[in-house]
């Protein structure tokens, strides 16, 4: 526990003894949870953050040598790139077997725009069971053991806001039938929250620094101070299947992109088997994700907002986009590449400024609930280690197959939307098996089922020839 004069003297080397400011008005048990809180803070790196990012507002400047990035489309045959599917699946399924896989998702966020009170993996999300984003990803894992032989270990990043409830979900649910130990939550990290003008760390209440989320990126540090990195080394762990909470039919582990991100399957792109990614094709100009881009030889994500609507607006001379590929934060990363990012500054992700409305309490103690933007958060992102590997590769991958967020109520990437994509590929998948599919049925596939038309196709005898006009069936 550290005591108040080591802490007092941390802070005013930072000049943010004001974090102290009520510490005498405080319980005793206030006062230790402020001072704990306070030290778990990367204080010393604070005046370069206030510096480059609160006081000065970094400057996006678009780079003069920016095209397309290239990637592995979605058919091996396509004339744009052919390449040897067969010979990438063999490749990532050897590393399963080897046990050299782990899956890690992003779990950190809340439900709430989704009308939901929880962390948002126990949100209901099967199209026809409500099964919860957690159960989905689980019986995906509990499939790859089926078919390989081999377990999975998963690793889930929650947040300080939602670790308790997410461990207590698991365990309500006996961890949906997974071994418990190769199961490892850990929370992730927070920043500061600070005043626009000042560059003054807010207080959220007399007893509480604000702060925000370190993003997506933060995972990176998150993975190593947590001991993830260290607990994968133990098991012989090579590889990270990285992806987020919010998308239910997402394979967690893919062979085929195993395999190319190890450097199997030809087509002439170089990985480095640092890290890969996966796209989907943009449906327009206009569709708010980050595109895949190719600056100076290197593969990186430009967010929708950075990239100007002339370059987004750009066709082939097929009408097609040129600039096609959209992120959809499914990653493959090394161990390796992920430990130095961890631990060499020179590797380190860069911040992301944003103004916001932060809630907190004046040299008073009053509380102040602006209405305007009064500080600042920062957050890093986990496409900016991209540029950072010695080479890159993206991979296709169809919207139907594997692209169905629950990010909003209703409207575009909602519960709506995901459950009608759901549906959408279990037909394709039914009737490619010879299964005579309504187009009223709702529909529901497990992964411990299938992952791929192939391998339900291979399971025909046991599928229904007809479904039923208006039925809901899950597999």
């Amino acid at each position: 526990m550290p005591t108040y004069a080591q802490v007092k003297q941390r802070i005013e080397k930072v000049q943010q003894d004001h974090l102290l400011r009520f510490y005498n008005e405080l319980h005793s048990q206030e006062q230790d949870a402020l001072l704990r809180q306070i030290d778990d803070l990367d204080l010393e790196s604070i005046p370069a953050l206030v510096e480059g990012y609160v006081r000065n507002k970094p400057a996006f400047k678009v780079p003069e040598d920016v095209g397309p990035a290239p990637y592995y489309p979605y058919d091996p045959a396509s004339w744009t790139r052919r390449w040897d599917k067969a010979a990438a699946q063999r490749a990532g399924e050897d590393l399963i077997r080897a046990g050299k896989v782990a899956a890690f998702v992003v779990a950190g966020g809340q439900g709430s725009r989704l009308g939901f009170d929880g962390p948002k993996g126990c949100y209901p999300a099967g199209a026809v069971t409500g099964k919860p984003l957690f159960q989905i990803f689980a019986e995906n894992l509990l499939g790859v053991q089926d078919r390989y032989g081999k377990a999975v270990p998963w690793y889930i990043m929650t947040s300080p806001l939602n670790h308790q409830s997410t461990v207590a979900f698991f365990e309500q649910n006996s961890f949906f039938g997974l071994d418990r130990k190769n199961v490892m939550f850990f929370p992730q990290g927070v920043l500061p929250s600070f005043d626009m003008t000042t560059g003054k760390v807010l207080l959220a209440s007399k007893s509480e620094v604000a702060t925000n989320p370190d993003g997506h990126g933060g995972s990176i540090r998150a993975l190593h101070v947590s001991g993830a990195l260290a607990d994968m080394r133990k098991r012989g762990v090579e590889q990270i299947s990285y992806f987020q909470v919010d998308n239910p039919i997402v394979r967690a582990v893919d062979p085929v992109f195993l395999g190319l991100h190890v450097g199997a399957g030809g087509g002439g792109l170089e990985s480095s088997g640092e890290m890969s990614s996966k796209m989907v094709r943009k449906t327009g100009p206009g569709e708010k994700v980050g595109v895949f881009c190719q600056v100076n030889g290197k593969v990186e994500v430009l967010e929708y907002s950075d990239l100007p609507q002339s370059l987004q607006e750009q066709t082939l001379s097929d009408g097609t986009l040129r600039f096609v590929a959209g992120s959809i934060a499914i990653h493959v990363m090394s161990v390796e590449f992920v430990q130095r990012l961890a631990t060499d500054a020179q590797f380190a992700l860069p911040y992301h400024r944003a103004e916001k409305k932060i809630p907190h309490v004046s040299e008073k103690g009053e509380a102040i609930n602006p209405t305007s933007n009064n500080g600042v958060k920062l957050e890093r992102f986990v496409f900016d280690a991209l540029p950072l590997c010695r080479s890159s590769i993206v991979y296709e991958t169809d919207r139907v197959e594997e692209f169905a967020p629950i990010k909003n109520a209703t409207g575009v990437d909602s519960v709506e939307s995901s459950r009608e994509i759901q549906t959408k590929r279990a037909a394709r998948w039914l009737t490619a098996a010879g299964v005579k599919v309504p187009s009223d049925a709702v529909l529901e596939i497990s992964a411990r089922t299938a992952t791929s038309a192939e391998e339900l196709a291979a399971q025909r005898a046991k599928l229904p020839r007809v479904v039923e006009p208006g039925a809901r069936l899950a597999l």
